[in-house]
């Protein structure tokens, strides 16, 4: 079973999980009592009670103060997110370049329309490390895309003057591991870094068989990589995104540290009708401030089922804290 909806499925890996993945996704209508990679944290009846009393989340987050160069909070970033060699992966793939980027420009002006007071900054979002149903010759159940690939992507989004960030589905790897070999992308100034904790099988089981997670190290170590391609390279700071759409995703998110040169954002990764996603930012993104937020609009499944629709930019806009990356699939 896959799980990225509220909660369910976003998308699958890529070659032969894709078509499996469409054949789940009315199967998965997942919960935050989703099935965990590792034990979960234990509840007891107390729980939604304390839940109640817990402190007020800060917002905004009080970290250090902005580096010349940095895009956020002042600007917007707008990502159009998926991979080439799929359909079924989100919009990037999903229709011929030149369509793709003439639909992001359009909507990057429906959201600097909506907000004339934030930049939106256009960016493409490439799943360049892809979490497979299979082991592959390395047993990582991972497929790590060529070079030639990812700089087919650079190439559209240099075209509109856009980000691109990576985005990273470690399967039974490691951050780590998967993080070496991007330093040579990483190391332009437009090019920024996205996990998928979703896809982080910590206790050796299949990718898309239960819902992955990170822990605070794991964060650490990819804002701590970053820096330092920042301090090496002589580089503005980075944007790091960590998809999130269910409690046990992300853990230990109060030892998350920051540093001035990485911007953390923490993107609401979940499809469902509006009023499912307003509910799972509400619990899983508004109570655990990290620094900064995403928020995540699919245009298919967000319309999936009848009285289903896409959420409009305003009312994005009304969450709090309002989100300063959002990304489609």
């Amino acid at each position: 079973m896959l799980f990225r909806h509220i909660v369910g499925p976003a998308l699958a890996g890529l070659f032969v999980w894709a078509d499996h993945a469409q054949s789940q996704q009315d199967t998965a209508r997942g919960s935050a009592r989703a099935p965990c990679d590792s034990p979960c944290p234990r509840r007891s009846p107390n729980d939604s009670a304390a839940r109640r009393r817990a402190p007020v989340p800060e917002w905004p987050v009080k970290g250090p103060p902005p580096l010349p160069g940095s895009m956020l909070p002042n600007k917007r970033i707008l990502a159009y997110y998926g991979n080439p060699l799929s359909k079924r992966m989100g919009i990037l793939g999903e229709v011929p370049p030149d369509e793709m980027l003439e639909r992001l420009d359009k909507e990057v002006a429906r959201w600097a329309k909506a907000d004339t007071t934030t930049p939106v900054v256009p960016a493409l979002h490439l799943i360049v490390t892809v979490a497979q149903h299979h082991p592959g010759k390395d047993g990582m159940y991972r497929a790590r895309m060529d070079s030639a690939l990812i700089e087919r992507v650079y190439g559209w989004a240099q075209r509109k003057n856009a980000l691109l960030f990576l985005d990273v589905q470690v399967g039974k790897s490691t951050v780590r591991a998967e993080l070496a070999w991007l330093e040579k992308y990483l190391s332009r100034p437009n090019v920024h870094l996205a996990l998928d904790p979703e896809f982080s099988m910590k206790t050796g089981k299949r990718p898309g068989t239960v819902i992955g997670s990170m822990n605070d190290d794991v964060i650490n170590y990819a804002t701590s990589f970053l820096a330092g391609i920042v301090t090496k390279y002589q580089l503005p700071p980075k944007v790091l995104v960590v998809h999130r759409f269910t409690q046990n995703m992300l853990r230990n998110y109060k030892g998350i540290r920051l540093d001035p040169r990485v911007q953390i954002v923490i993107d609401m990764d979940g499809w469902g009708n509006p009023s499912l996603k307003r509910g799972s930012y509400e619990r899983f993104i508004y109570p655990e401030p990290v620094q900064f937020t995403g928020f995540k609009l699919f245009y298919k499944n967000d319309r999936r089922k009848e009285g289903w629709r896409l959420m409009t930019p305003q009312e994005v806009l009304s969450l709090h804290p309002r989100p300063v990356y959002i990304q489609y699939q």
